[in-house]
């Protein structure tokens, strides 16, 4: 599979823009509402600075015409009219900051659940086969912290807007003032984003180093707690514990640095706005006591100049936010591979409130007659799989695929069904040929159980039905031999299973997985080795009970003595080749590998 990364001519700055921007648009009223009550919120405290100083403008021209003798009714009104808006500025702004909130808090939800609905609805829709680029943890890694840091750039460009409408309507009132001081407030703005621009190089490196490092302490944790029988009987838990200390120290020092350069601009910011603060305060007292500046104009400058330099540091921090959102995006197309580059934003329907629509319908069920495969070839990066494999499975037959470990048995299958992707060769059912088999070879035209299952930690019960009807369960459970089981788990069919099944033994994980196949009624059923768990006398109960009961089409992968001597047909496999194909009798006749395979497991 091949990595979609952005095109030469698009900077990866301009695909931060261009994503971003589409991903604003799923909810353009929630979008342009949170615009609108933030930009209120944001710019509503230069209104408030602004009726502070005709307050202190009035009592001045109060004190001025009572120094003059004249009448002071006009005076005092125009600074109870200045009182009044002040107050009803200000609580205003608790109502208008509390509706902003909630629409925030929406907006962020929605968008959040819109990203992490677009990378697992490819992960489990999307043609071809999917296979995780990196571990597990590295993924959810990207579903958490990358989605949050996406979903979380909005609020830049939501604060923003109003971060820039109040500096506009500041900058304009203080250059009505004095434009040179002005001037010297504004000049911290320019040389923080050229700060910033500088670092923005090492801002997506430390960025993407620190999330890599997360990701690699996760993936050992989480091996860790799957492998802890493993570790004790090895007597290794301090090496364990180590290697872990050692994975840690790496991700401190990645984390260390990440933050360090955040509170680096974020100090930079800081240091700008003190500076810029001291010039107005030397420059507006001198002003003032030379007569140039009154105290209302004053009292304007320092009302609005803190909350002006704390928009410059916004603006500084916002640059550097979308350095690190560029790194989100990257590391979530590595995760969906060949997607489009705007499949992570695209508009689906959520449904965070109400019911969802009914689920599609299953796919046809076109009943078997003939599978057929010609040609198949799928090899792995060492060069090892399948080649040249043609075979075909008639309706009805129970078909064995046998060889020694390494021959390739596990990879025909998982390349026939779509799971792992093929370099060539047709696969036909019916006569008819199928385009993209991992979406094509699933339930009800078949179904597969996997040679090393995966169990959810839930009950025992929804692992077998997963979806399926109840009306399924009980065979399902009888032809898989796991009713026997249920007498000895402490609530039957209710057990939790516990995480990927370790509660249950080997065997029956495997019948768990068995049973939670056959509960899909499907035309095809594909075993990858699932008897190798089992002991004789269980493994004849299952085939026999599949013989007896379904008029089953059965591809199976095993070596062992059950099943070969119940085959229609069995495939000999040597080297990632089918070398021979035939009844057991037939194979035992002309083969020596075939003699061989079944010298081995008569003596085991």
């Amino acid at each position: 599979m091949t990595t979609t990364s952005p095109t030469p001519s698009k900077t990866a700055s301009d695909r931060t823009f261009a994503l971003s921007k589409r991903l604003f648009v799923y909810k353009p009223g929630l979008f342009a509402f949170n615009l609108l009550m933030w930009s209120m919120i944001h710019a509503s405290p230069a209104l408030l600075t602004l009726a502070i100083s005709g307050v202190f403008r009035s009592l001045e021209n109060a004190e001025a015409l009572k120094t003059g003798g004249q009448a002071l009714d006009p005076a005092i009104a125009a600074a109870w009219v200045a009182v009044g808006w002040f107050a009803f500025v200000r609580v205003s702004r608790i109502g208008i900051f509390y509706g902003g909130f909630r629409a925030w808090i929406e907006l962020w939800y929605t968008l959040d659940a819109l990203v992490r609905r677009n990378l697992m609805g490819y992960l489990l829709t999307a043609p071809g086969s999917r296979r995780l680029p990196d571990t597990p943890a590295e993924a959810v890694s990207r579903f958490r912290d990358d989605v949050d840091d996406v979903a979380g750039y909005t609020e830049v460009w939501v604060d923003g807007a109003g971060f820039v409408l109040y500096s506009l309507v500041a900058i304009t009132l203080m250059a009505r003032v004095d434009p040179w001081i002005t001037l010297l407030v504004c000049a911290p703005l320019l040389l923080m984003v050229a700060f910033v621009q500088r670092l923005s190089p090492t801002i997506r490196s430390y960025r993407r180093r620190m999330r890599e490092a997360t990701a690699r302490v996760t993936d050992f944790v989480g091996e860790t707690f799957g492998a802890v029988s493993a570790v004790k009987l090895a007597a290794r838990e301090d090496s364990m514990v180590a290697h872990l200390r050692s994975l840690g120290e790496t991700r401190r020092h990645a984390a260390l640095r990440d933050v360090l350069l955040t509170e680096l601009i974020r100090g930079v910011n800081a240091n700008m706005v003190n500076i810029a603060v001291g010039l107005v305060l030397l420059l507006g007292a001198t002003k003032v006591r030379g007569g140039a500046l009154d105290i209302a104009d004053f009292v304007l400058f320092i009302g609005l100049l803190p909350r002006l330099t704390g928009s410059m540091g916004f603006f500084g921090d916002a640059i550097a936010r979308h350095r690190r959102t560029g790194v989100s995006y990257d590391r979530m197309t590595r995760l969906l591979q060949d997607a489009p580059d705007s499949r992570i934003v695209e508009h689906h329907d959520l449904f965070l409130s109400g019911e969802p629509a009914a689920p599609a319908a299953a796919p046809p069920r076109l009943p078997l007659d003939e599978l057929r495969v010609e040609g198949l070839t799928a090899t792995h990066e060492s060069g090892l799989g399948v080649q040249d494999a043609s075979f075909s499975v008639r309706r009805g037959e129970f078909v064995v695929v046998t060889g020694r470990i390494g021959s390739g048995k596990s990879t025909l299958l998982r390349a026939l069904l779509g799971l792992i992707p093929a370099q060539g060769g047709e696969v036909r059912w019916n006569g008819q040929p199928v385009g993209d088999p991992a979406t094509f070879f699933v339930p009800p035209r078949s179904a597969y159980t996997a040679q090393l299952p995966g169990l959810f930690s839930d009950t025992l019960r929804e692992n077998v039905l997963s979806g399926s009807r109840e009306d399924r369960l009980e065979r399902a459970v009888r032809l898989a031999v796991l009713d026997s089981d249920l007498g000895q788990l402490p609530q039957g069919l209710d057990t939790p299973v516990g995480a990927r099944g370790v509660k249950l033994s080997g065997g029956q994980v495997q019948r768990t997985a068995v049973a939670r196949m056959l509960a899909r009624d499907a035309d095809l059923l594909v075993f990858d080795d699932v008897s190798s768990a089992l002991d004789a006398r269980t493994e004849a109960q299952l085939w026999d009970g599949l013989f007896s009961e379904l008029d089953a089409t059965c591809l199976v992968v095993s070596h062992r003595r059950a099943a070969l001597t119940r085959a229609d047909k069995i495939l000999l496999m040597q080297g990632g080749k089918v070398v021979d194909t035939g009844t057991l009798d037939e194979l035992l006749e002309r083969s020596e590998e075939m003699r061989a395979l079944w010298a081995e497991d008569v003596a085991e």
